[in-house]
């Protein structure tokens, strides 16, 4: 008995496989799972490990006692070559080996030492960065104190003060007292009974 067979063709029943979908089609790589590490030709290092070494071989190039102590080797190298017995020389007087070992040392001296002012030069822009940042938020600070205290000096001049206070109430005693010729009289009589028309 032959399996049933849908419009296109495909075996019904089996799982189904995309549209233009072949049996050489490559997995899809799984999401959930990390992938595996590729094998690598050249050594892997940690590069801040490599940086911190290379300021500190810069620090000490730069410093008086790398100077005296190949000073003295170079002196020593040249007094063993030149006075020593033939037979315990290594290195004869063009000095060949010590051109050759100083020109080593130069050439991995050089990218030492400008990997280290690359590194400084990193870090003297991230703090540059920072000091930016920080001086903008200073500015935005000393600006908002600024309004505030703007603010708070155009509130105090609308509020009465004791002394502005004590000096109108001293007007306004002045003034009653200066309608009625006894000083005493500061309001009217009491017109008792009487209506007054105006209070209405």
């Amino acid at each position: 008995m032959a399996p049933e067979r849908d419009v296109v063709g495909r075996e019904i029943g089996r799982e189904r496989m995309p549209a233009g979908a072949t049996a050489t089609t490559r997995p899809r790589a799984r999401l959930d799972q990390p992938r595996p590490r590729r094998p690598r030709i050249l050594p892997e290092w940690d590069p801040e490990a490599f940086g911190k070494l290379s300021e500190r071989i810069a620090r000490f190039i730069g410093t008086g006692r790398f100077l005296v102590w190949m000073t003295i080797v170079i002196v020593v190298w040249v007094l063993w070559n030149v006075s020593a017995p033939a037979g315990l020389r290594f290195d004869e007087y063009p000095f060949i080996f010590l051109t050759l070992m100083l020109s080593l040392q130069a050439s991995y001296a050089a990218p030492l030492i400008l990997l280290a002012q690359n590194r400084q030069d990193d870090r003297a822009r991230v703090e540059l960065e920072q000091d930016r940042k920080q001086n903008e938020r200073s500015i935005a600070d000393t600006e908002y104190l600024t309004r505030e205290v703007a603010a708070l000096r155009i509130g105090l001049g609308e509020v009465a003060t004791r002394d502005w206070m004590r000096s109108e109430l001293q007007d306004v005693v002045r003034e009653l007292q200066d309608g009625h010729p006894d000083g005493h009289r500061v309001f009217p009589a009491d017109r008792s009974g009487v209506r007054d028309v105006d209070d209405r």
